[in-house]
């Protein structure tokens, strides 16, 4: 799977612990930045990662935030993304059965480093029920 990765400084330790995770298990990894831990601004990561999915040079992205919560405002301004926070298991699966999220958004400052590794799991493996929920993701577009 084509991943893009992104973060700001307060989510730039997580991200690069995810992307050796991603890269070991074979994905091919987009890192669309930031590439140290020095204060830098959430949107301009976030955006690059979001257009990453919206273009389809990646088939999903995941972006860390100190909450995550600005990162995902920022992705779901782009056209074409469907992206959530993710703070457990029904988070990360109900994200991607029922509404076919596209990017996770994770918070380093909220949420430890395990529970982040396994919510990136089983979103890239939950897959999109379709069904009575295609019509209510594509009333989104």
């Amino acid at each position: 799977m084509r991943i893009a990765l992104a973060s700001d400084h307060a989510g730039f330790s997580l991200k690069e612990k995810l992307r050796r995770k991603l890269e070991a298990e074979r994905h091919q990894i987009i890192d669309c930045g930031n590439f140290n831990d020095e204060r830098s601004d959430y949107p301009d990561w976030g955006r690059k990662a979001a257009e990453e999915v919206a273009s389809s040079r990646a088939d999903r992205a995941i972006v860390v935030g100190g909450s995550g919560i600005g990162m995902c405002i920022v992705a779901n301004k782009v056209q074409g993304v469907r992206a959530a926070v993710l703070r457990d298991e029904e988070d990360a699966r109900l994200s991607r059965e029922h509404n076919d999220a596209n990017v996770a958004c994770l918070g380093e400052r909220v949420t430890d480093d395990v529970t982040a590794i396994r919510l990136v799991d089983l979103f890239l493996k939950t897959p999109f029920s379709g069904g009575r929920h295609e019509s209510r993701v594509a009333k989104i577009e």
